[in-house]
């Protein structure tokens, strides 16, 4: 005989209601959220600067909202970040946190202060792994899993200014600059992404310039013209070569769309800027891969029509990658002949190497779906042999 009272029972049980995480919500989103639960849109503006400025994950905290609204958010929302698994500091100053996601990946995000103490630049996260895969970078070795979600992405954001004593001095913000440069390919994770930034921009969240927040790209071009028609955050190019030959091993996604494509849409993406602006361009220089004067003298060519300033990178090695991080003294020499030749290169110092937070250091813990890990330590093995 079949027993019919628990499939009966568990078909009148409530489903259980999925929470809006009004974390990644940009105003228009928070302004429809308020609205679809029969607020006004002026809610949204209060719950953001709760939110974003004082550092508020719990609604009973909202004291100028009414109590009956602050228990109705309870039952349809919440305020939910990355959890904290690390925070470590480096002896430069460099800080970095290791962010445990809704998957229970890890994720990192670092904060690197200027020598004079009055830049702190947020390096932000915008997937799970890396779905690129280029060679001189360790964060892409250990293969893809998944895109972070817009509250992730902002979630590094608010963990890094939470609990800061000045954060509403403008002049001493715990976070001053914004750079999508750390885990991931930020365009290749649009939809999330150009949310999360357009929450730093906003003057309700983080109220951050436009030129204080740069999304670095090593090319997807679509996304790129896509970007410059909805906003135009400061923009960096991770270009590493001169020639697509070389830029093709250094960075894959160059067979895809070509250092002319990149470039050209570079022009479109200035011109649609409503200041005078520039590229920044990311160099990372390899000992006897790109390295040489004639790879100076070929960049410099090749960005002659650009606006552009170029950051010089010496390669932060991470075992097994096969390269080496050239001499200062051929460091210097590459620098010297862009001078000589007409630009502004400054080399970036290897900031927070000792806790793992140098450039291309991040790595995280991911659940590679790729397999991508699994035939990067194959390889290595095999050498080995």
């Amino acid at each position: 005989m079949t027993d019919t009272t628990a499939t009966a029972t568990d078909a009148a049980a409530p489903a259980a209601v999925k929470l809006t995480n009004l974390l990644g919500l940009p105003r228009p989103a928070m302004e429809a959220f308020f609205e679809s639960i029969g607020e006004k849109k002026f809610r949204a503006t209060q719950v953001m600067k709760w939110i974003h400025q004082e550092g508020v994950d719990s609604f009973d905290e909202m004291t100028n909202l009414a109590k009956p609204l602050r228990e109705r958010l309870k039952q349809v929302a919440e305020i939910r970040a990355p959890g904290i698994v690390y925070e470590g500091e480096s002896k430069d100053g460099t800080r970095k946190w290791v962010l445990e996601v809704s998957d229970g990946s890890y994720v990192e995000t670092v904060l690197i202060p200027s020598e004079n103490g009055n830049r702190r630049t947020l390096c932000v996260s915008s997937q799970v792994g890396c779905s690129l895969d280029c060679s001189f970078c360790s964060t892409g070795k250990q293969g893809f899993e998944r895109d972070l979600t817009a509250a992730e992405i902002i979630g590094q954001v608010w963990v890094a200014t939470r609990g800061a004593e000045d954060r509403k001095d403008t002049r001493k913000r715990p976070v001053t600059n914004v750079v999508m440069m750390g885990m991931g390919e930020p365009l290749m994770n649009y939809d999330n992404v150009v949310p999360a930034m357009k929450l730093m921009l906003d003057d309700n969240a983080y109220g951050l310039s436009k030129r204080r927040v740069t999304l670095s790209t090593s090319g997807v071009v679509p996304k790129l013209d896509q970007l410059g028609d909805e906003m135009d955050v400061s923009l960096a190019i991770s270009l590493h070569a001169a020639n697509d030959e070389l830029r093709n091993v250094l960075v894959p996604i160059n067979r895809k769309w070509n250092i002319r494509a990149l470039l050209d849409s570079c022009h479109r993406y200035l011109a649609k800027c409503d200041d005078a602006r520039i590229v920044t361009i990311e160099y990372t220089l390899i000992k006897d891969v790109n390295d040489q004067i004639q790879h100076a003298e070929e960049l410099a060519a090749l960005l002659d029509e650009l606006p552009c300033k170029i950051n010089l990178i010496p390669f932060n090695p991470f075992p097994h990658s096969g390269y080496e991080k050239p001499s200062r003294n051929q460091v210097m020499r590459f620098q010297q002949r862009l001078y000589e030749l007409g630009y502004t290169a400054p080399v970036r110092a290897t900031r927070g190497d000792d806790i793992d937070a140098a450039c291309g250091q991040l790595v995280g813990q991911v659940k590679d779906r790729t397999r991508r890990a699994e035939r990067y330590i194959n390889a290595i093995q095999l050498d080995a042999d």
